[in-house]
């Protein structure tokens, strides 16, 4: 039970928007100032995805939405959709798959990689259909494949580092969970 404390549950809450901002000072570190052909994968998506689906309770919607909603602007994309999108797919997938049923792995890699491909797709589009301007196709695809491939990384660094593990029956019913 010392899992589902109140203050164990504000103290993630808190450290997940802080961690967050450890990721988009680390991704805005002006390392290389030659293009890279290749685009780094979107830890913060795997970051929220993998929150969301092993601890609910620890990434509220706002909360989420709100992280995302600075990480727009930090990243001076259009400010909302990726958030929007965002956080529709970490709803799809808590609705899809309860964080207390046991799961394979897979199965639940194998989900998130359809929603990431999901999100980029509607991203894609919806900015095509506004005409805004986008990186090339081939950029999109390869953060997209290396954000599902870094997607089991940042589970085990969740899981061994900051404790963010599945809910037994048992916390999820303490929690009020079906």
């Amino acid at each position: 039970m010392a899992s589902t404390s109140p203050a164990r549950i504000w103290m993630m809450r808190m450290a997940f928007p802080a961690l967050a901002l450890v990721l988009i000072f680390f991704h805005l570190l002006p390392l290389d100032t030659l293009p890279r052909r290749w685009a780094p994968p979107d830890l913060l998506l795997a970051l929220a995805m993998a929150w969301s689906l092993r601890r609910p309770d620890f990434v509220p919607v706002l909360l989420l939405g709100a992280t995302m909603l600075v990480a727009d602007m930090m990243f001076q994309r259009p400010p909302g959709l990726f958030s929007l999108l965002v956080v529709l797919g970490c709803e799809f997938l808590k609705s899809r798959i309860p964080p207390h049923r046991e799961t394979a792995f897979a199965a639940e890699w194998l989900a998130v990689a359809f929603v990431i491909a999901g999100i980029v797709v509607l991203n894609r589009a919806i900015l095509a259909i506004l005409a805004v301007a986008q990186a090339p196709l081939g950029l999109t695809l390869i953060q997209a494949l290396l954000t599902i491939a870094a997607y089991p990384l940042v589970v085990i660094f969740s899981q061994s580092l900051l404790g963010v593990r599945k809910l037994s029956p048992a916390e999820a019913e303490a929690l009020g969970s079906r």
